[in-house]
């Protein structure tokens, strides 16, 4: 069975900014979220965890996961998507007309790179990638793989597997610390 998670909260979440790949580490209640996941979800049995590199989503992972035996491993493929320049800004849907927001209002017309953000077509190819050479070996075996990760990132991830149009991309919305069966 493959398994996804959001990470925890961050001050950056809390302030509405546009995280991306900034490192931003969970915060007290991020950490609190993550630790009453491991009790929600003590039940559920994963053989491998996979998460993005960045620190709020490691973390949540091994807070998620403190007391089993199970490997957690960071993989470059799993990182946030690039938000370029926006990276930082803060409630971008008050700011009229900012550029950036296309990619949450809009997902089928972002084509091209705004600002330097990364592209649907760039997340797409480096997440299908890892699906195709890491996780569906692992299901292949009878694995129970878990990828703990960020919002656009599990996005689409949940869009490739469930086989839906970008239109749909950000359909999903899955909260944070909260489990998705796939």
């Amino acid at each position: 069975m493959l398994y996804i998670m959001r990470h925890g909260k961050t001050d950056w979440n809390a302030k509405r900014m546009l995280q991306g790949r900034t490192d931003i580490p969970l915060n007290a209640e991020g950490r609190e979220m993550a630790q009453k996941a491991r009790q929600e979800y003590w039940d559920v049995n994963f053989d491998y965890c996979y998460c993005s590199p960045l620190s709020r989503a490691v973390e949540t992972a091994q807070l998620l996961l403190e007391g089993r035996d199970v490997p957690i491993e960071a993989d470059d493929r799993l990182v946030e998507m690039s938000f370029g320049e926006y990276e930082g800004i803060e409630k971008s849907f008050q700011i009229p007309d900012c550029p950036i927001n296309l990619l949450f209002k809009d997902p089928a017309n972002y084509h091209a790179s705004i600002g330097g953000a990364e592209t649907f077509e760039e997340l797409y190819a480096r997440t299908g990638e890892f699906l195709e050479e890491v996780v569906k070996p692992k299901l292949a075996e009878g694995k129970d793989v878990l990828i703990v990760g960020h919002g656009a990132m599990n996005s689409s991830i949940i869009c490739q597997v469930k086989n839906l149009p970008i239109e749909s991309f950000w359909d999903s919305g899955l909260a944070q610390c909260k489990l998705m069966e796939l």
